[in-house]
């Protein structure tokens, strides 16, 4: 019986066929999986750039490509005929002698350029890779037939053009040398490749099969029709993760929690999603994935029914926030549902207060200081250090602080209400005595969870950390955290290590659904500089980069609102009559009256509008922001009076920056910005 690995290529290629085309070529590949009669053959292709190569007949006028190593096939692609064969004499495919990963080189594209890199050669002295002799290329795995070549570089440029003709393990530590780094910094930049864990063992350059297993971002493989019908039907993120995202996500286990952090688009929730598959197949008790909202939560949970096939481990994880969880947690111990007090109301009441300061002032000290340390007690308040806060306070003025906040919470406690804060502070303590009734097990215990997983990290309250924490035992696996500062939409910077987190950090700096041009408009907008939070101290963007290249965002002004809908309209709908599919285009606006507009303006072209915080963990092939005009963003309401708080004022404008950030790098193709009149000053010149 042949062993079948499925190349990403082959399910994507499969998709765009006529329907009765993809039913033959399925059909076909079960037969042969099965070796059945009526099975295809393999077929040599004469002039093939790997001697491996085959091809098969899987439906009239197509034929899929394999490398064929005894009775392994790795099918790469299917293709019609003629294609097929030209596919199959332009690559060749390889194991790196470092990783022991599979290589695909495109030998037809190399042939092409190599002669214009000689020129450039014969035209100079300089060598780039001269002072690297050939040991310490193999040493990182260089392709003995490409040192010739590489021999023959000048400079970083020609590197950089021949980077889309390599495999990552070639032109990875390539870089990195011609950057000037040690054979060390070669080998990070190498390891960045590597999905799974050495084992120690020497590369065997002839084990095709070993590498496609230490290579589950090229291949996966299928030994039952089910399993087939999985990874051909699945979206690709099911199937295949990049090699830093499988290494995170399916690391056999962590001795204290962890923390990935990295920016638009380099696969973080994808990684959480991975996690927890992959402990809720190991079974090894109840899984929480916690997101940012309940709408995200319903989007992660269909996620996790296409990503878990087995019912019983599905069960394992529930998905949901950390509102939702103090909720329920203070409900089963009080009996009843806790009322919860508005924002007009808590509004109201801070203003009986007489402390001089205004009810934004005193909600953030309240939520910001209070809350955020946990503070009981006057006499902690006073001595108790402000972070974020630029406005000094006196004792006594503190004092009087304190009496405000005295008086809001006894109002409150009186009418029986009580704020999302206070619930999850409340849904701590009780952590903290025996619930057993939380665990469906028979054994009492306090944490009604084994293993958390959370998503959308950065915009975490210090109060719902320590429930966090308060809901798992201290043990191998507990937390999994993933984030990004960079793309905080609320005013909370805690590390993880001031609510007792004692996490170890990764970091992914490669963003797979953004092109290049995107994402360095992106990283302009967002100011490029420093966040804090999650860690000590603070996070660069430095080193944040594409995979690909493609458009740059389109920037459109307007005279007149009005114009600009038009203007939107006209985009959305010329998207359309290119075969975008309507759901594969978002469109945002800051405010919940430009949303109304927009949804009018594309009532019949039933894409979706939201605001810019309800484009949160999401992302569409094109993105439309509207609306990015001075006033508009941000809202001159959303900003702390620079004369009351200075530093708020400094943090309301980063927050309203990252917003914006994080509506424009949902696109993974095009991106289109619009405003009328003066342009908002976020926006890169």
């Amino acid at each position: 019986m042949p062993r079948i690995a499925i190349s990403p290529e082959f399910p994507a290629e499969l998709g765009a066929l006529t329907q009765p085309v993809r039913r033959d070529v399925v059909v076909a590949v079960r037969r042969f999986m099965q070796n059945v009669a009526g099975a295809p053959h393999p077929e040599r292709v004469r002039g093939a750039g790997d001697p491996r190569l085959v091809t098969l007949r899987l439906a009239a006028g197509h034929r899929g490509v394999a490398v064929k190593q005894r009775d392994v096939y790795w099918l790469l692609t299917v293709l019609p005929d003629a294609e097929a064969w030209a596919y199959a004499r332009r690559h060749r495919y390889g194991v790196n002698s470092a990783l022991g990963v599979v290589e695909v080189w495109d030998t037809a594209a190399l042939e092409r350029v190599g002669p214009a890199v000689r020129r450039a050669a014969e035209s100079s002295p300089a060598r780039l890779f001269a002072d690297t002799c050939d040991t310490d290329l193999a040493e990182l795995g260089i392709d003995r037939r490409f040192l010739p070549l590489v021999r023959q570089i000048t400079d970083e440029l020609i590197l950089e053009a021949l980077e889309p003709l390599l495999p990552p393990t070639q032109y990875g530590p390539l870089a990195a040398l011609a950057r000037g780094e040690s054979m060390a910094g070669a080998w990070r930049e190498l390891e960045a490749c590597r999905a799974v864990a050495a084992t120690g063992d020497p590369v065997d350059p002839d084990d095709f099969a070993a590498a496609l297993v230490r290579s589950p971002d090229r291949a996966v493989f299928v030994g039952s029709p089910r399993e087939l019908n999985h990874v051909l039907d699945a979206p690709d993120w099911c199937v295949f993760l990049h090699p830093p995202q499988h290494r995170l996500a399916r690391w056999e286990s962590y001795e204290q929690p962890m923390l990935v952090t990295g920016g638009a688009g380099t696969g973080k929730t994808l990684v959480a999603l991975h996690r927890s598959a992959f402990l809720a197949e190991r079974g090894g008790g109840q899984i929480l994935l916690v997101t940012f909202s309940q709408g995200l939560s319903a989007d992660l949970a269909a996620r996790l029914d296409l990503l878990i096939e087995d019912e019983t481990a599905r069960k394992r994880v529930e998905v949901g926030n950390v509102d939702r969880l103090a909720h329920r947690i203070v409900s089963e111990s009080e009996g009843r549902s806790p009322v919860l007090a508005g924002a007009a109301e808590l509004t109201a009441l801070w203003q009986e207060t007489d402390t001089g300061h205004s009810p934004a002032f005193l909600l953030r000290e309240w939520e910001q200081v209070v809350l955020a340390q946990n503070l009981r007690t006057l006499e902690e308040y006073l001595t108790a250090p402000r972070p974020g806060r630029s406005v000094e306070l006196t004792g006594p003025e503190r004092t009087a602080v304190w009496r405000a906040v005295e008086h809001v919470t006894g109002q409150l406690r009186e009418r029986g209400k009580r704020t999302l804060l206070q619930l999850t502070a409340e849904a701590s303590a009780l952590l903290g005595q025996t619930t057993g009734d939380l665990l469906e097990e028979t054994a009492p215990r306090r944490e009604p969870y084994r293993h958390i997983v959370v998503d959308e990290a950065q915009d975490l309250h210090p109060a719902q950390w320590r429930l966090l924490r308060a809901a798992v035992p201290h043990a191998r696996d507990d937390l999994f955290v993933v984030g990004d500062p960079h793309q905080r939409i609320f005013d909370t910077r805690v590390s993880l290590g001031s609510v007792g987190i004692d996490a170890v950090q990764r970091r992914l700096q490669v963003s797979y659904r953004l092109p290049q041009e995107i994402l360095s408009w992106g990283v302009r907008l967002r100011g490029g500089g420093p966040a804090d939070g999650l860690v000590e101290g603070v996070q660069e963007l430095y080193g944040f980069q594409a995979t690909r290249h493609g458009h740059r965002p389109m920037v459109r002004a307007y005279d007149s609102p009005e114009e600009e809908l038009t203007g939107l309209a006209t985009q959305v709908g010329q998207w359309v009559e290119e075969g975008v599919p309507p759901q594969e285009i978002g469109v945002a606006a800051r405010t919940a009256g430009l949303v109304r507009e927009a949804r009018s303006a594309l009532r019949d072209l039933g894409v979706r509008v939201t605001t810019l915080h309800g484009m949160k963990g999401l992302e569409f092939r094109r993105v439309a922001v509207i609306g990015v005009a001075d006033g508009t963003v941000p809202p001159p309401d959303s900003l702390t009076p620079a004369d009351e708080d200075p530093s708020a004022r400094a943090h309301d404008l980063q927050r309203e920056r990252g917003l914006l950030y994080v509506a424009c790098t949902r696109a993974r193709e095009l991106l289109y910005v619009s405003y009328s009149g003066r342009a908002s000053p976020f926006l890169p010149t």
